[in-house]
């Protein structure tokens, strides 16, 4: 039986921590140093903690001011960093996707995706942002969401493909074909080979009847469709028919195929986190990760993030249960069929938005917002925690967006983060994280 508690909305914060930096001039060393003990509260163990400090350098971006929302995707060896821009066209607001590619600490030069205007529309949301991700075989994807009609939440997914690096895209392709003025986005994109790209994204469908008019009982689905780099296309197939209605979705790829985590959403409002997986050629059902029973009559906005290697999955999320604000993560050794206790990652009041990497079978990386803070950490599948590291000065407000972060090819971590009224920006550590292990 759940252990439900229900949740109030509010500001989880700590206590402000110390911060410093030294500037310089393209790149900047960052020496963010503070020594703090706190205890974790764990939900399987409550070892003290200290927060320990991490070296960084700055990665120049050419990105105009105000760029925000961006992304750092990896398949096999491609990594892109995309985000989206803003222009004043003669007088009216662009919104203009854009990437690089990232290699060896340096980003290349931006490309162009696309840009609103023209009777484009472009819904632009803090928390439901556009990607450009690497799918394999040379092979870029990208997503953005357009407005439909006048209504807030009537716009879609669309999709295009480029096979020359960014230089050149496709024509923009929808994958859902219901046609109501609904919410349609949180798209994952994910490679299954040959330039292959799995998508799942959250649907609002079914907040429609077939006659057109208002659901009764309206449901956010979640779907999924691929797209081969031949241009085939499989059909829609519904993964969950009842979810949250406004958490990022996540996906990784394990020996065994694809798996999927996203919040899920009961009659009674618990809103925990789910997984699917892609077994003998079909999805299995959604299957709760720990059973938080964090009941919240309404959507927190804090999806979770999954990592995969091997059979190994990791999945880190936020929750409010018992009305205390947790940053948890579990593994799974068997490709995501069953997943351990959670370890609780944070330090006391976290305000979630995580981001998670598996460098290496059995060892993950968490980072999380806590404090006005951005902070990662290490976990390993049998439970322990290396020291909390802080990476940077961040902001709870809504503009400050999602942090992402990935390791490289010389196992170096790199973030990405939206500074408010600034624009983006990129830090790389000096070491390679290997060097938290000691």
């Amino acid at each position: 039986m759940l252990n439900t508690q229900r949740v109030s909305f509010r500001e989880w914060a700590l206590p402000p921590t110390c911060l410093s930096f030294s500037p310089g001039k393209r790149r900047r060393s960052f020496q963010l140093a503070c020594i703090v003990s706190v205890a974790v509260v764990a939900g399987c163990a409550a070892p003290e903690s200290t927060v320990t400090e991490l070296a960084l350098e700055e990665v120049a971006v050419e990105a105009a001011p105000g760029a925000r929302f961006p992304s750092l995707e990896r398949h096999g060896d491609a990594v892109v960093l995309s985000w989206l821009e803003p222009h004043m066209v003669e007088g009216e607001e662009v919104w203009a996707l854009k990437g690089a590619a990232y290699q060896a600490g340096t980003l290349g030069k931006p490309f162009d995706v696309t840009r609103s205007g023209g009777g484009a529309t472009f819904f632009v949301n803090w928390a439901d942002f556009p990607v450009v991700w690497p799918v394999g075989d040379g092979r870029l994807a990208a997503h953005w969401l357009q407005r439909g009609g006048s209504a807030t939440y009537d716009y879609g997914v669309r999709v295009s493909f480029s096979d020359d690096g960014g230089h050149s895209w496709s024509e923009p392709w929808t994958p859902h074909e219901d046609g109501t003025p609904s919410e349609h986005g949180f798209v994952s994109v994910f490679g299954l080979g040959h330039g292959e790209a799995g998508m799942v994204w959250l649907d609002g469908r079914r907040f429609f009847e077939a006659d057109g008019s208002r659901a009764a009982s309206p449901r956010m689905t979640l779907r999924y469709r691929t797209a081969g780099a031949d241009g085939t296309r499989t059909a829609e197939v519904e993964l969950d028919d009842h979810i949250c209605d406004c958490c990022q979705t996540d996906a990784a790829m394990t020996s065994a195929g694809p798996v999927v985590v996203y919040r899920d959403r009961t009659e009674e409002e618990v809103r925990d986190i789910s997984v699917g997986r892609f077994v003998d050629g079909k999805w299995t059902g959604g299957v709760p990760v720990h059973d938080d029973g964090w009941v919240i009559p309404g959507c927190p906005v804090n999806g979770p993030s999954v990592a995969a290697a091997g059979d190994d999955v990791v999945v880190a999320w936020f929750t409010g249960a018992g009305n205390t604000p947790r940053v948890r993560a579990a593994f799974s050794r068997d490709a995501g069929a069953t997943f351990g206790p959670p370890v609780t990652i944070d330090l006391g009041n976290p305000v979630g938005r995580v981001a998670t990497v598996m460098p290496e079978p059995g060892t993950a990386l968490v980072a999380w917002l806590e404090a006005e803070r951005l902070f990662a950490r290490t976990i390993t599948a049998d439970g322990n925690l290396g020291p909390a590291r802080l990476v940077a000065a961040s902001s709870n407000a809504r503009a400050s967006g999602f942090p992402a972060m990935l390791v490289d090819l010389a196992d170096r971590v790199v973030f990405a983060q939206t500074v408010v009224n600034e624009g983006i920006r990129v830090l790389r550590s000096q070491e390679p994280w290997t060097a938290w292990k000691d």
